[in-house]
């Protein structure tokens, strides 16, 4: 690696992806390669390392240290409603059109990082009054953030922006009612999320471990290259029943995944799918 520049070579890359999989069977070979040298350049800036093998040292040596890596490497910035556009349409149609033939529906959250989504989803369930009807299973890759979605704990000073989402999806109350200030956090009322359960999983490695009537995967495989979404897009395949909808992110696309022909697009604009074909 060049120190002037902080280039990071590919052949440096790949040696850490071949450690990282030998030794702790995590496979992050098939991520974007752009955004995987990002995030490795972050964390060499983070850690104050000067090389790549420095960073594969730690990860050897450091008691704990992998999981710290994980949480920095998958870190998704994400908002209660965010997009409240897609809110709007899920409340108004999506669920709706689930409801009409069951009197319960499934939730997968699929990389729910610090579970602002789970917040927002409970939040409209609950104003249509069938939160209680509903069974909603939040997964990640990295058990330190789904501890964190677990505890429904947020800082104050990030609400401010949640708030406006809330407001611009045109909830029926306002975002306040659903938490309490507790010193400089937001804590999310228990009730809200009871019908959570959360588990660590591995979208690229992981089974199929259940069938959904809904799963949001959103702004998750723009970090993998084409041949990792394709396994991932299958695994969502799977896990919905037929004629259970898929929601990706707005930077994503099923269009040219092998097998696109067994979804319809129901919303282009929102990103949601339908699957028709099993």
């Amino acid at each position: 690696m060049s120190l002037n520049t902080g280039e990071i070579e590919i052949a440096e890359l790949r040696k850490l992806t071949t450690f990282i999989k030998e030794k702790f069977d995590y496979n992050f070979k098939d991520y974007a390669m752009s955004s995987f040298r990002r995030r490795i350049r972050r964390m060499l800036d983070l850690y104050k390392l000067q090389t790549v093998d420095e960073l594969i040292h730690i990860l050897n040596t450091k008691e704990g240290f992998f999981e710290e890596f994980v949480s920095e490497l998958t870190v998704n910035v994400t908002e209660m409603f965010r997009d409240p556009t897609f809110w709007r349409v899920l409340r108004e149609h999506i669920i709706p059109n689930i409801m009409l033939n069951h009197n319960k529906i499934s939730i997968w959250h699929a990389g729910c990082s610090s579970g602002e989504e789970i917040v927002s989803m409970s939040i409209v369930l609950d104003e249509m009054g069938i939160l209680d009807k509903a069974k909603i299973v939040a997964t990640d890759i990295d058990r330190s953030i789904i501890a964190k979605a677990k505890e429904g704990r947020y800082p104050l000073k990030h609400m401010e922006v949640n708030r406006k989402n809330y407001l611009r999806y045109q909830g029926k109350y306002s975002l306040e009612k659903y938490y309490t200030e507790v010193g400089s956090e937001a804590v999310i009322n228990k009730d809200l999320l009871e019908n959570v359960s959360y588990r660590k999983h591995d979208l690229v490695q992981g089974s199929v471990f259940s069938k959904f009537d809904l799963v949001l995967c959103r702004n998750v495989m723009i970090y993998f290259n084409q041949t990792l979404q394709n396994q991932v897009l299958h695994r969502l395949h799977e896990s919905l029943f037929k004629y259970g909808y898929l929601v990706i992110g707005s930077k994503e696309s099923l269009i040219w995944c092998d097998i696109a022909h067994k979804f319809i697009v129901v919303n282009n604009e929102e990103k949601i799918y339908k699957k028709i074909k099993d």
